[in-house]
């Protein structure tokens, strides 16, 4: 069944081939009244000019993510799908085990009203919730910064701090460490409870295990993963809670399980 699955794929493969070379050579037989598309030239990694991006093998990079110029990514980070990390004008620190989620930004200052130089320095095991965006800015470890949160030029979040979902922290802030600040400007609102505490950490492992998953996915080719997804479709245990309106696989078959 295996061969016969690989045979049907790859029919399907060439007609898809076939058609993209059908629509190329309609394209030039049109001559300048085509319609002329470029070709992305995203990269997860870019250098500029001589600023070139350090990335641990250890961590993940979303392949949709950009990170730019002169950033480091610690061992065990994960940078998640639309974020862009552009350390042009300055320098982007990301430290160990630190989760950036999807579409947040990171970008920094080249000096403040003071002159004083501004990059933007992020410790280990800090989770930055989806949207976030942080610009010359330090968040020192084990810190969890809350979706659609804004850190301005010169904001300091200490070790074991919590900034509230859609928080704006305003320049040169200072949150201190056990405190939770929250609003628009954000404002000191209470202490850390024991139980947020463990949440932060438990937050940052969660994500490195996750990211481990996504990474291991999007090594693969889009073939192999092509052929994995028709498999399960083919095999997998249909549930009652099956959605047939999106023909959802929702076990995967014990051949694929140990792969």
């Amino acid at each position: 069944m295996g061969t016969m699955g690989r045979a049907i794929y790859s029919v399907g493969f060439w007609i898809r081939e076939t058609g993209q070379a059908l629509d190329r050579l309609g394209s030039r037989l049109q001559g300048n009244y085509r319609f002329h598309e470029q070709l992305s030239r995203h990269r997860p990694l870019m250098n500029v000019f001589d600023k070139v991006p350090l990335v641990d093998k250890e961590a993940f990079v979303a392949p949709s993510a950009s990170i730019t110029g002169d950033v480091q990514v610690g061992r065990g980070s994960s940078i998640w799908y639309g974020c862009v990390l552009r350390g042009d004008v300055n320098s982007i620190v990301v430290g160990s085990g630190t989760n950036i989620q999807d579409n947040s930004l990171v970008h920094v200052a080249k000096s403040n009203l003071a002159g004083k130089v501004l990059p933007t320095v992020i410790g280990d095991n800090v989770t930055i919730g989806h949207s976030a965006v942080l610009h010359g800015c330090t968040v020192e470890d084990d810190v969890f910064i809350g979706t659609g949160a804004t850190l301005l030029d010169g904001a300091h979040v200490e070790k074991l701090a919590m900034v509230a979902a859609g928080a704006l922290v305003r320049q040169n802030t200072t949150i201190h460490s056990g405190e939770v600040w929250g609003g628009s400007p954000a404002k000191f609102l209470r202490k850390l409870t024991e139980e947020e505490m463990s949440f932060i950490s438990q937050s940052a492992s969660n994500y490195s295990n996750l990211a481990k998953v996504h990474a291991a996915v999007n090594a693969k080719s889009l073939e192999e993963n092509e052929f994995i997804k028709m498999f399960q479709k083919k095999f997998a245990r249909r549930k009652e809670e099956y959605d047939s309106a999106t023909d959802v696989a929702s076990e995967a078959p014990p051949q694929l399980k140990a792969t």
